[in-house]
C-alpha cells in the first residue's frame, strides 16, 4: 500500500483516536497499530528516487567525497573467483559491493544505485567467474544494521544486476552455489531485525533464482545464520537456525527455536542435531564450517548462554554495566561423523573466554583450513587460530589488523593465502596469518554524525562505528591529498561533537551512553563532565546521547539522557531541568539503554525554548528554561524513534521533526512541521520516496529551505516541505545520517553511514550565486 501525505495524516489521526479509546494517549505504543512497509513498496520508492535524481533541478551540482581514505569500515563477506588470481569481491555492512582486480590496490564500486547499500552475503559461481550472487542486508544485528531487499545476480562480473526476489528477508547471512549445477543455489536468511515475519530460514532455487522454495523454517522469530555444503557431497548441507530478533531495549538473546540442522538430500528434508551440543534455548548465534581435508568433519562456533558462574558485585560488562550471570560464551564443537555426535573441543581454553564478551550476536564466524582439518580460525574480538583441532588457541594479531572480525576466505589450493574482513576493512595474509597486509583504501567508513569548525579550510569531525572519532580538512581529496590529513580526535565510536564557536580550542565529545567530555584541543587536556543523577534513579543514556551548545551563549551546554541537564559553565556544574521525559516502562528495559532522549534543539530566537525527542516516541517542549514542560505529540504517530528535532531560526514557534520507524518495520518518510510550538503538526513529507528519515536541517540563510537525509540520499525543499528535489548528483545511494552547512562558504557536508563524508556547494540553492569555478562545482573557500 502506498501512503501519500494525506493518507499518513489520516493514519496519524486514527492512531491518536485509538490511543484515546484505549486510555493510553500519554503512555504508549503498546496499543498502537504498527505501520508495516511492504517490500514491494520499498522497491517502488527506490525507483522513484532514481527518477527524481535524474530529473532534479540540482543534478548539475556534484557531490565530492572528502574521505577518509586512511581507514575503512565493516566487511561482511568475501568472494573470490579462483580463475582470476588478483580479483575478489567484498560485501560491506552499509557501503555496498566492491570489486578489486589488483588485490586491493584499487577498488571499483558495483551496484551503486541498489535499493539498499547494506550487503550480507556474496558468492561467485564456481563454474563461471562472471556470475556473482549477492544477498542484501547484513546478517550482523547491530543497532545500525540496515535492511536489504533480497537476492540479486550479475552475469557480467558486476556490471549489471537482476533482482531475483526474497525482498522481505531483509538480512541474508550466506549464499552457497552448487559446484556443478549453477542453477541450484541455497540462501540463509535472517528475517526482520525487530519484528516477526515468515520470510526466514533457508531457501533453495533450482532454476537460477526464477523461483524459490523455503526448505527450512522454524518460526517467525528464528532466522538462518549460517550454511555450509559438504565439499565431498553437495547434497549434504548443514544449516544453523537462531532466535534472531532484537528489541529496542535489548540486544538479541537466545529463545525458542534454533539449532544445527543437517540435510542429506539437497535440502528436501532436515534433521536437527543435538547429541553433545548445548541446550537449544541457551544457544545464541552459531557459525559452521567444513573442510575437504577430512570427510565428515564439521566445526561449530556457538555463543553458549548457559551460566558459567555468578557475576561478582561491581563486575562490569564491556559497556560499564553490572554483569548478570557470566555466560560460557564462545565455544567450539566438533563432529567427525557428519554431525551425528558432537564434542566440545575448546573446553575452558583461556583465550576463548571473552572472545564474544556480551556481543556474540555479531560474530560467531568460523573457518576450517581446507587442507588441514586441525587448523581453524574463530572470529570475534580478536581473531584466534588453533592448529590442534580447537584444544588451544593463539591470537591472530599484527600491526593495523583490526580487532573485530566478520569474514574470511581461505584459498583452497594454498592455505597460506587468506583474505580477512573486519570492522576496519580488508587484510591479506600470505603466510597463514602470521603477517598481514592492511588494505585501508576501501571507502566504506560508517559515520554517525558530522560537526564543523571555522578554520580555513574548515575541518569536519565525526564518530565512526567501531573506529572511534576522526577529523579531517574539508579540502581533502582522496587519492591526491595525504591520507594522514585525516586523524583521530577526541570521542568514542558513538559520540556527538561540538566546537565552541567562540573558542575553537574547546571541543566537546563523548563515549557511548552519554559519557560527555570537554577537551582543550591546544593542550590535549580532557576532563569528564558527565552529569550525575539528582536522586537515586540511575540515568539512562542513548548509544549516541545528544548534547548541544546554546546558540545564545556557547558556555551553556544541554545534555540529554532520560532527563535534560543544563550547565551554565561549560559542563563544570549541571542542573537537572526536566523530569523523565520518556515513556519509561520497566517491562521494556533490557541489556541496553532504552527510554532515552535522542535529540535536542534550542530555539535560536529565544533562550530557554527547548525541544526534546526520545527513542520511544515522546516529544516535549519547554518555553521557560525547564521550569515547565509540555508533551507535544498530538497528530504524530506514536512510538516512532524521534531522529531529529530542529527549532527554526526564522520564526518563533516553528519547529521541524523527523521520525524513524525502522524498529516497527516501517520505512515511510515521517516528517513534520509545527508553527505553534508543537501544539499541532503538519505533514511535510510530500513526495519524499520513503525513509527512514535520519535528519532534518533548516538552511541557515533562507527561510523555507529545508534539507533531509534519508537511507536513500539527500533531499531539498524550497517551500517548507511542499515539494522535494533530490539534491546534487554523483552521490551513491547511501545512508545519510547527518548533515550541516558551513555558513561562510555555503558548503554542505554529509556524514554517511557506509561511504564516508561528502561535500557540496549549495550557494545556488538559495540564489546567492552559482557554484565557484572549482572542480565539480565546489566552492573555492572549501577546497
Amino acid at each position: 500500500m502506498s501512503f501519500d501525505g494525506k493518507a499518513k495524516w489520516r493514519l496519524a489521526i486514527l492512531t491518536v483516536l485509538m490511543y484515546s479509546l484505549a486510555g493510553s494517549v500519554c503512555d504508549g505504543w503498546q496499543a498502537a497499530k504498527k505501520e508495516v512497509t511492504d517490500p514491494e513498496q520499498r522497491l517502488a520508492w527506490h525507483q522513484q528516487h532514481l527518477q527524481m535524481q535524474e530529473s532534479s533541478k540540482w543534478k548539475g551540482l556534484t557531490w565530492r567525497h572528502i574521505g577518509p581514505m586512511s581507514m575503512s569500515g565493516r566487511v561482511t563477506d568475501i568472494a573470490k573467483p579462483l580463475q582470476q588470481p588478483h580479483t575478489f569481491y567484498v560485501a560491506t555492512a552499509s557501503g555496498g559491493i566492491w570489486k578489486t582486480e589488483n588485490e586491493g590496490t584499487t577498488w571499483q564500486p558495483l551496484f551503486d544505485d541498489a535499493p539498499s547499500a547494506s550487503v550480507g552475503a556474496i558468492a561467485v559461481d564456481p563454474q563461471n567467474p562472471d556470475t556473482v550472487w549477492v544477498g542484501m542486508g547484513e546478517s550482523n544485528i547491530f543497532r545500525s544494521s540496515m535492511a536489504g531487499t533480497g537476492v540479486y545476480r550479475s552475469d557480467d562480473a558486476g556490471k549489471t544486476w537482476q533482482h531475483l526476489g526474497l525482498a522481505d528477508t531483509h538480512h541474508i547471512a550466506r549464499i552457497v552455489v552448487h559446484p556443478t549445477d549453477r542453477n541450484t543455489v541455497y540462501v540463509a536468511t535472517g528475517g526482520h531485525e525487530y519484528t516477526e515475519n515468515e520470510e526466514r530460514g533457508v531457501y533453495r532455487t533450482k532454476d537460477g533464482g526464477k523461483t524459490w522454495k523455503k526448505v527450512l523454517f522454524e518460526s517467525s522469530m528464528a532466522g538462518a545464520t549460517d550454511l555450509a555444503m559438504d565439499p565431498h557431497d553437495p547434497n549434504t548441507l548443514f544449516a544453523v537456525m537462531w532466535h534472531r530478533i532484537r528489541r529496542p531495549w535489548s540486544d538479541p538473546v537466545p529463545g525458542d527455536g534454533g539449532g544445527i540442522y543437517r540435510s542429506r538430500d539437497g535440502g528436501e528434508t532436515w534433521d536437527r542435531l543435538t547429541s553433545g551440543l548445548p541446550l537449544r534455548e541457551k544457544s545464541g548465534r552459531t557459525g559452521i564450517s567444513m573442510t575437504p581435508d577430512q570427510k565428515g568433519c564439521v566445526y561449530a562456533l556457538i555463543d553458549n548462554h548457559e551460566s558459567a558462574r555468578a557475576a561478582r558485585q561491581g563486575e562490569l560488562d564491556a559497556y560499564g554495566r553490572q554483569r548478570e550471570d557470566v555466560i560460557k560464551g564462545a565455544e567450539v564443537y566438533r563432529s567427525d561423523d557428519y554431525g551425528v555426535s558432537w564434542k566440545l573441543v575448546s573446553g575452558n581454553e583461556r583465550r576463548m573466554v571473552g572472545l564474544f564478551s556480551t556481543y556474540g550476536w555479531v560474530f560467531a564466524q568460523i573457518r576450517v583450513d581446507p587442507n588441514d582439518a586441525e587448523t581453524i580460525y574463530v572470529m570475534g574480538v580478536p581473531m584466534l587460530k588453533s592448529t590442534d583441532g580447537g584444544k588451544s588457541f593463539n591470537p591472530v594479531s599484527f600491526a593495523d589488523l583490526h580487532g573485530d572480525h566478520h569474514a574470511m576466505w581461505i584459498d583452497p589450493h594454498n592455505s597460506n593465502y587468506i583474505i580477512n574482513g573486519n570492522d576496519g576493512g580488508i587484510n591479506i595474509s600470505y603466510d597463514a596469518g602470521s603477517t598481514w597486509k592492511n588494505i585501508e583504501n576501501l571507502p566504506v567508513v560508517q559515520f554517525y554524525n558530522v560537526e564543523i569548525d571555522d578554520a580555513e579550510p574548515f575541518n569536519v569531525y565525526g564518530s565512526i562505528q567501531d573506529n572511534n572519532s576522526w577529523m579531517g580538512p574539508s579540502s581533502h581529496r582522496p587519492g591526491r591529498s595525504r591520507a594522514w590529513e585525516w586523524k583521530p580526535c577526541p570521542g568514542g565510536e558513538a559520540s556527538y561533537m561540538a566546537v565552541d564557536p567562540n573558542d575553537q580550542n574547546t571541543f566537546y565529545s563523548e563515549s557511548f551512553y552519554g559519557a560527555i567530555n570537554r577537551t582543550n584541543m591546544a593542550t590535549g587536556e580532557t576532563v569528564s563532565i558527565k552529569p550525575s543523577s539528582p536522586d537515586d534513579d540511575p540515568l539512562r543514556g542513548q548509544w549516541l546521547a545528544p548534547f548541544i551548545l546554546s546558540p545564545h551563549n556557547s558556555q551553556v551546554v544541554y545534555h540529554g539522557m532520560n532527563r535534560v541537564f543544563r550547565s551554565m559553565n561549560r559542563g563544570d556544574d549541571w542542573e537537572c531541568i526536566s523530569p523523565d521525559l520518556t515513556a519509561f516502562d520497566p517491562a521494556r528495559q533490557g541489556n541496553i539503554s532504552f527510554a532515552t532522549i535522542t535529540t535536542l534543539s534550542e530555539s535560536p530566537l529565544k533562550f530557554g525554548v527547548l525541544y526534546v525527542g526520545t527513542d520511544d516516541g515522546r516529544v516535549h517542549v519547554t518555553r521557560d528554561g525547564g521550569l515547565s514542560w509540555s508533551e507535544i505529540v498530538n497528530g504524530l504517530p506514536r512510538g516512532k524513534w524521534v531522529s531529529r528535532v530542529a527549532a527554526s531560526k526564522f520564526q518563533p514557534g516553528t519547529v521541524y521533526l523527523a521520525q524513524n520507524g525502522k524498529m516497527d518495520n516501517d520505512f515511510q518518510a515521517w516528517l513534520w512541521k509545527s508553527d505553534d510550538y508543537g501544539a499541532t503538526w503538519t505533514d511535510i513529507s510530500a513526495n519524499i520516496p520513503g525513509g527512514p528519515l535520519n535528519v532534518v536541517y533548516e538552511d541557515p540563510d533562507k527561510a523555507g529551505v529545508l534539507y533531509v537525509g534519508t537511507d536513500l540520499g539527500v533531499y531539498c525543499s524550497e517551500d517548507n516541505g511542499g515539494k522535494w528535489e533530490v539534491l546534487g548528483g554523483g552521490l551513491p545511494l547511501t545512508f545519510v545520517h547527518d548533515l550541516k552547512i558551513h555558513a561562510k562558504s555555503r558548503t554542505m557536508v554529509i556524514a554517511t553511514h557506509g561511504r564516508g563524508m561528502f561535500k557540496l556547494d549549495v550557494k545556488s540553492v538559495v540564489g546567492s550565486g552559482k557554484p565557484s569555478a572549482g572542480e565539480n562545482g565546489e566552492s573555492d573557500s572549501s577546497r
